[in-house]
């Protein structure tokens, strides 16, 4: 049984700015951008059966077992090693999967500043992908991690400022007389669910508010869990409803839908509306806080799910290799093989039929792995309720057991039902490109999926025969 923790220093304030933050990013503006009005309806619904369910989960967990490793002791305590192994993996494998779509974001950003046209440029897209990869896998090898000051600053430079520019200027677009590419309508808030792509757009609708389960492990140092964990998701949920919808609203009013690029989007919006200003030249500086922003979210995502993985070498779940530890106490050959796999998927840009598919593919292949982790963890919740009720959670889901039944309940079936509705292809991908889409998606959930079964079945002994060193914080 855990006791209670001693010191509790964080606000409802402080604790809804880690939410924020952990969640808030400008690269889905442009994907919630091509619904249009419908884009309210999505956020509102992936709030009510994924956002609010997983912040509220996320935190009895944190707060029950409170150790290094996360999702993975929560899955290895409720359902055993192997689940938990596998909850881990898939954890990795979403960022792995993640990671190349950020790095092109990013490589968008950098050619909005050099070239604007190098954007649509497979050669490009690829030879910024890789070429920073390698620098940060190389940077966080060395152990030089972007301290969290620099990552603070990073987030509010790179995603609050340029977030609440763009809402300002879309609502003074609204209002000065310029052509608008959507027409408010009430019928336009209802999306068409008759149309399967617009159900297909589902998964990367959760996926846009993913992320809340890593401030979760904050909630132990709450001055009253009970009561201010549930006020700091609640204020958390509307600024970033605010952020995401509102962000969303300028680029679709700004951009019309046919001319809306997922990786360009926010600094065409920029460069339109600065243009009206006759200050072209800001889109550009814009361009550089987001690419700020950028680089400090890269330098601490690259390695933190590695050592994730790595705490489940505590039950032998990894072969000694992927187990060995630099001199700067840096997990090498994880990370290593983690580049070369974020390598072969970046190579997506070349076979894919246009940069822009590439990118969505990658989109939703990480909202698949990551909504399969989310189902084990809304699975383990409520197993825990009755396999360790003795284990002290200093913040509980309301309602008792039936109260973690319906909030748990509810997220397992909200992701579900996402993860099955992101195989059909969107709108964006052609007809005759669909077959690919869905194949190679398909492919890629598997192969991720694939690798624990392997190595559960073919496990040794001397895996469980880890230097002491590996498990150094």
């Amino acid at each position: 049984m855990h006791k209670k923790p001693s010191v509790r220093v964080l606000s409802v304030f402080t604790l809804a700015m880690i939410n924020i933050s952990a969640v808030a990013s400008l690269k889905n503006l442009p994907i919630m951008a091509e619904y249009g009005w419908a884009m309210v309806f999505f956020y509102a619904f992936a709030c009510l059966v994924f956002f609010i369910p997983c912040s509220l989960v996320s935190a009895e967990l944190a707060t029950g077992w409170p150790e290094t490793g996360g999702v993975y002791v929560w899955v290895r305590e409720a359902l055993g090693s192997y689940w938990g192994f596998l909850a881990a993996w898939l954890f990795w494998t979403t960022n792995v999967a993640w990671i190349p779509s950020h790095l092109a974001f990013l490589g968008g950003a950098i050619a909005y500043i050099i070239n604007p046209e190098l954007i649509a440029n497979k050669v490009y897209m690829v030879s910024m992908v890789l070429g920073l990869l390698w620098f940060f896998i190389l940077v966080n090898l060395r152990g030089m991690k972007i301290s969290g000051f620099i990552s603070t600053v990073g987030a509010m430079v790179g995603t609050l400022l340029p977030g609440a520019l763009i809402i300002g200027l879309g609502v003074y677009w609204a209002q000065s007389g310029e052509p608008l590419a959507i027409e408010f309508s009430w019928r336009g808030l209802l999306p068409d669910l008759g149309g399967l792509s617009q159900i297909a757009f589902l998964a990367g609708t959760l996926l846009a508010l993913a992320g809340m389960e890593l401030s979760a492990v904050h909630a132990r140092e709450v001055k009253n869990p009970k009561r201010d964990y549930p006020r700091a998701i609640f204020i958390a949920s509307i600024l970033i409803l605010v952020i995401y919808t509102l962000g969303s609203l300028a680029i679709a009013l700004v951009v019309p839908e046919e001319e809306i690029n997922l990786i360009d989007g926010v600094f065409r919006t920029f460069a339109d509306i600065f243009g009206v200003f006759g200050v072209p030249q800001m889109t550009k500086f814009m361009a550089l806080c987001i690419i700020i922003g950028s680089i400090a979210t890269l330098s601490t995502w690259i390695v933190g799910p590695v050592k994730s993985l790595l705490a489940t070498s505590r039950n032998g779940d990894l072969p000694l290799f992927f187990q060995k530890i630099n001199k700067h106490h840096m997990p090498a050959n994880i990370m290593i093989t983690q580049g070369l796999i974020v390598t072969a998927l970046a190579l997506l840009f070349v076979l894919m039929p246009s940069v822009e598919s590439a990118f969505w593919l990658l989109y939703v292949m990480t909202a698949e792995l990551y909504l399969m982790m989310y189902l084990f963890m809304f699975a383990s919740a409520i197993v825990l309720r009755y396999k360790h009720p003795e284990v002290y959670r200093s913040y509980r889901v309301p309602g008792g057991n039936v109260g973690m039944w319906l909030v748990a309940g509810l997220g397992f079936v909200g992701c579900l039902f996402a993860f099955c509705a992101g195989f059909i292809p969107p709108k964006m991908v052609l007809p005759g490109d669909r077959p690919l889409y869905m194949g190679v998606l398909a492919a890629g959930v598997v192969l991720f999926s694939l690798p624990p079964f392997l190595l559960h079945r073919f496990r040794r002994e001397a895996w469980s025969q880890r230097p002491p060193e590996v498990f150094e914080e």
